[in-house]
């Protein structure tokens, strides 16, 4: 029972994603704190920029090594990234209002707020991507 479970949750693909997920937190982290503690962007502003970055690295990952997507060719491939940007608008926009909530209202720690709004943002990732855009 145990093997079962430990097998549904630990497949290739979970492994990959939450690999190229954390790589793309830590981008996503690092170009934040970049705009946002050195260069002294606001924080919105320095949230959003940060997610377009991470949301190109996560298509480009996710679309060859974690869901093998087979779309070729321009009206699939833009298809694909329509999708793919859709649904990341959406977990973006829930990624500024975290920070936003979190961060500009709540005065917490900008880091912590933008790690934890990063592990609700993932999370929402996977579930797009694995049953809206690259299903198989």
């Amino acid at each position: 029972m145990i093997k079962k479970i430990f097998n549904a949750f630990f497949t290739k693909e979970v492994i990959l994603y939450v690999f190229f997920g954390v790589c793309t937190m830590i981008l996503n982290t690092v170009v934040y704190a970049v705009l946002y503690q050195q260069l002294g962007v606001s924080n919105v502003t320095s949230t959003a920029v940060a997610w377009l970055a991470a949301v190109i690295a996560a298509y480009l990952t996710n679309r060859v090594w974690v869901f093998e997507s087979k779309a070729a060719g321009f009206g699939p491939l833009a298809r694909e990234f329509a999708a793919f940007l859709s649904c990341r608008v959406a977990t973006g926009l829930a990624d500024v209002a975290i920070m936003y909530v979190g961060v500009d209202l709540l005065r917490m720690q900008p880091i912590l707020m933008k790690l934890l709004a990063n592990v609700v943002v993932i999370v929402g990732n996977y579930l797009a991507s694995k049953f809206f855009i690259f299903k198989k």
